[in-house]
This record gives C-alpha cells, sequence and structure tokens, in this order.
C-alpha cells in the first residue's frame, strides 16, 4: 500500500475522531505512511489542500457532490456500515481505490 492523506469529515468531527484512531493504527500496523485527520464538515475547507482523499461519514454523505466541487479531490461515502463498526481494511481499499 502506497502513501495515502486521507481527510475524514463528519457532522462535527466528534464520531470520525474515533474511527480516526482506528485507521492510524491500523495504518501502522500495515506499514502505510500517510496521515488521517478527522474534521468536522464546517472545517474541511480550511485543509484539504494536504490530503489525497476525503472520505465522509454516513451522516454527511448528502453534502459529497458539494465536497467534490469546493476541492477537485476525490471524494466518497464511508459505507455506514464500515463506518458503525471500523472496518478500517474496507475504508482504506475505499480510499486506496479513489486515489
Amino acid at each position: 500500500m502506497k502513501a495515502i492523506n486521507v481527510l475524514l469529515v463528519c457532522a462535527g468531527g466528534m464520531s470520525t475522531s474515533i474511527l480516526m484512531k482506528k485507521l492510524q493504527q491500523y495504518r501502522d500496523e500495515q506499514g502505510v505512511a500517510g496521515q488521517i485527520q478527522a474534521v468536522g464538515l464546517s472545517a474541511y475547507e480550511d485543509i484539504y489542500q494536504d490530503y489525497d482523499v476525503i472520505l465522509m461519514g454516513p451522516q454527511v454523505a448528502y453534502r459529497q457532490g458539494e465536497v467534490e466541487a469546493a476541492t477537485g479531490l476525490p471524494v466518497a461515502a464511508i459505507p455506514p456500515l464500515d463506518y458503525a463498526v471500523g472496518d478500517s481494511a474496507h475504508i482504506f481499499k475505499l480510499a486506496e481505490n479513489l486515489v
């Protein structure tokens, strides 16, 4: 797996912070370089330039088109089940497929 910088976006950044920690642990276990950050929907525009891909929590998936247009980055909604259980392998695969 190549280095990838992933920006996680959710409504307020709280629930996605838990997922971020799981993804960071998975990244470290897999020996993957890159950064993972979680922010609320109101903050992504300030930092998206440092990322390769944006993954959105299911609760804000309806704003995916808006985020794609604003950033020009590949954007996808995390499937609700993967998000709920923190399936890091599936979520990383989703990010890789977008880049």
